[in-house]
């Protein structure tokens, strides 16, 4: 049998389409590299509760990414560990701070899968907590009593450069922040030096798999070193340019499934 490869995919943008599916084309591929033995991970700035879907619906039994490295763990095998970085708490309370002073729409706390909001807001519950644990509502800096895992920060529209930027110069030592696409233009706070690429690497050492054997698929920043790291790192055909340029090869795009036609080529999948 030909050698394993380790083979990453990216959630949103990636693997699933804009219905937020995995169509049948990439389902069938993805399987059949698992059939064939390859290693099947997912790596995603999601928390677990909203990833695990995915993960069952490909049979999967290997560790898995959450929270863009905040998180990793295997679900199914104790011996890889769980490794869980929370941002520490003092540190959390200032990056709220700085949020309010901006009179942002909103804020969300994340502990692992206990979640946190500033105000209630339906959008937020339904989209990113997709009504399956319910938030507890009010003064963060009160409430909020652990180290947290994530932070997102739903800011005004016209404040989202001047935020991060003020982000940037008061907490640059202590967090990493990514904005996700729009329409949300959500600012995500993890702690600093993670990374999915952090993830991905334990994962790797884990089945004693080379960075020449893993493939990578990603759309957003939040994938930069993930796919800077893999030894076939993927941008898809809607991924942004910054990837797209330190990719080492760019594939059709989510709704084209251009993770099946990646590996059915280089794979030889049948």
């Amino acid at each position: 049998m030909k050698k394993p490869y380790l083979i990453a995919l990216d959630l949103d943008g990636t693997l699933l389409n804009d219905k937020k599916t995995i169509s049948d084309r990439t389902k069938n591929a993805v399987l059949q590299a698992k059939k064939e033995g390859h290693i099947i991970c997912i790596s995603t700035g999601r928390p677990y509760r909203a990833s695990t879907m995915y993960y069952d619906e490909l049979g999967l039994n290997t560790p898995i990414v959450n929270f863009n490295g905040a998180f990793v763990h295997h679900p199914h095998d104790k011996k890889f560990g769980v490794y869980h970085s929370p941002l520490e708490l003092s540190h959390a309370k200032r990056v709220i701070q700085t949020a309010e002073d901006f009179l942002v729409k909103n804020i969300m706390a994340e502990v692992l899968d206990d979640v946190y909001l500033h105000k209630e807001d339906e959008v937020i519950v339904n989209t990113f907590i997709m009504g399956e644990n319910p938030a507890q509502t009010g003064d963060l800096q009160n409430m909020l009593n652990d180290d947290p895992t994530s932070i997102l920060i739903h800011p005004q529209d016209h404040h989202v450069a001047e935020l991060r930027d003020q982000l940037k110069q008061e907490h640059a030592e202590v967090i990493d922040q990514r904005v996700w696409a729009a329409p949300w233009n959500i600012i995500e706070i993890i702690r600093a030096g993670l990374n999915k690429a952090v993830g991905l690497k334990k994962i790797a050492e884990f089945y004693n798999i080379p960075t020449e054997r893993v493939i990578a698929f990603g759309d957003e920043d939040n994938d930069l070193e993930m796919i800077e790291y893999a030894g076939h790192g993927i941008a898809m055909g809607n991924a942004i340019s910054e990837l797209k340029n330190i990719a080492n090869f760019v594939t059709a795009t989510n709704e084209e499934d251009g993770i099946a036609l990646y590996l059915e080529d280089v794979l030889s999948l049948k």
